[in-house]
């Protein structure tokens, strides 16, 4: 399958503990050619599998644009991925190997990660997994909000711990021309103005928002987790997004 020029293919990935289950319902409000959308589960966040603990972030990379060249894309047919949270670590690995391939990059309450970053640096080696958290912890790390009792249920039932190996790994970077991407930023738990006033006053977390060279930001005020929160209007968000030239 390739890509038409107003109608790119749209590949989703979710954060930690997520896999493509968690579009579920965001798909549902994306349109009527579902041939164009894809939600993939990443390395290591498949349930049962009996390697999931050996996944690395260069196993998920792979992995993703093993599905870009399935979905036809190319340099001809570019794709627009859509990141939500944690997946930004192999989505970066992505658009630093294959700038060519992505026409434009979508994060959800999310962002471009640092050369060198990782996710959980004091992470002792023998810890093989990191599970959900109770709601209270999580809540203090990423907003919950707009999440009802149903979802977090949905959430707790499906989730699959986040493998040690992924959290542990440095994401190499060595491509500046990831940053000429076109990129929108969704911004959901922190407004747009927030993230823009971080990166240009030099957060950490934000540095890779200042470097880039096309970059949107819409805000969509809502919790971490917008797909279950505000499905049809992140799927709005999407659309209107992938629907940019540049």
């Amino acid at each position: 399958m390739t890509s038409h020029a107003s109608t790119p293919t749209i590949i989703l990935i979710a954060g930690h503990w997520l896999g493509a289950w968690a579009w579920d319902d965001v798909r549902a409000h994306l349109g009527p050619d579902d041939s164009l959308v894809a939600a993939i589960t990443l390395p290591g966040l498949e349930a049962g599998d009996p390697a999931w603990t050996e996944a690395t972030l260069d196993d998920q990379a792979e992995a993703i644009r093993r599905v870009i060249a399935e979905l036809g894309g190319s340099r001809e047919h570019p794709v627009v991925i859509v990141a939500h949270s944690g997946a930004n670590a192999p989505v970066s690995l992505v658009l630093d190997h294959d700038p060519e391939l992505i026409r434009r990059v979508v994060w959800v309450d999310s962002g471009p990660v640092a050369p060198g970053s990782i996710f959980a640096p004091g992470l002792p080696a023998e810890v093989q997994e990191l599970p959900l958290p109770p709601f209270d912890v999580l809540a203090e790390q990423a907003s919950i909000a707009g999440l009802s009792a149903d979802v977090l249920a949905r959430f707790r039932d499906r989730a699959v711990p986040q493998p040690g190996t992924v959290l542990r790994q440095p994401v190499v970077l060595v491509n500046d021309d990831r940053r000429k991407i076109p990129t929108t930023l969704i911004c959901c738990s922190i407004s747009g103005a927030q993230v823009l006033e971080l990166a240009r006053g030099g957060n950490a977390m934000f540095t890779e928002v200042a470097a880039l060279e096309h970059c949107d930001v819409v805000d969509l005020p809502t919790g971490h987790w917008p797909m279950w929160s505000r499905p049809r209007d992140l799927a709005v968000a999407i659309r209107s997004a992938a629907s940019r030239v540049s």
